[in-house]
């Protein structure tokens, strides 16, 4: 959810406008990344994936959600990291865009739902932003989070 905010703090113009973005907090192995609240329509827990033949490696196959059948991919396969390791902790989001069907999206752990105000977050640019699925850094007091720019990591399915 984004909100504007109007601040008036020394070392900001009268007015300026800051904007705040919700994002859920994943993990995949040690790292953290975000995901925009906007694009979450549920989290589900790990539940039997029916594989399905002759897909990409990062397509784990479909699962059956309150009578909607919807393909699950493995972010982890998607972004080059290790394959994944099914713990209790691990879950599947599932992510709505507009004008495409739900995919559900397999990670190692939801940890929070983090507020970031635009200040707070560095945008990805150049060579980075051109090859990967990560939109910026958002910087909190308990580290880093790469946000992801899920759009990208859909387009290229």
């Amino acid at each position: 959810m984004e909100n504007e905010l109007a601040i008036s703090k020394a070392g900001f113009e009268e007015n300026s406008v800051v904007t705040t973005t919700q994002y859920i907090v994943i993990s995949l192995g040690t790292e953290q990344y975000g995901i925009d609240i906007k694009y979450i329509d549920n989290i589900v827990r790990m539940q039997q994936i029916t594989r399905v033949p002759q897909v990409s490696p990062y397509w784990k196959g479909v699962i059956n959600l309150r009578g909607e059948v919807i393909p699950v991919m493995s972010l982890r396969v998607k972004m080059g990291l290790e394959k994944d390791v099914e713990t209790k902790n691990s879950r599947i989001i599932i992510i709505k865009q507009d004008q495409h069907e739900p995919i559900g999206v397999m990670v190692d752990s939801v940890k929070e739902v983090v507020t970031l105000s635009s200040n707070q977050v560095e945008k990805v640019t150049g060579e980075a932003k051109e090859d990967g699925y990560v939109s910026g850094i958002g910087k909190q007091e308990t580290g880093l989070i790469s946000l992801l720019d899920i759009e990208q990591v859909m387009q290229d399915m």
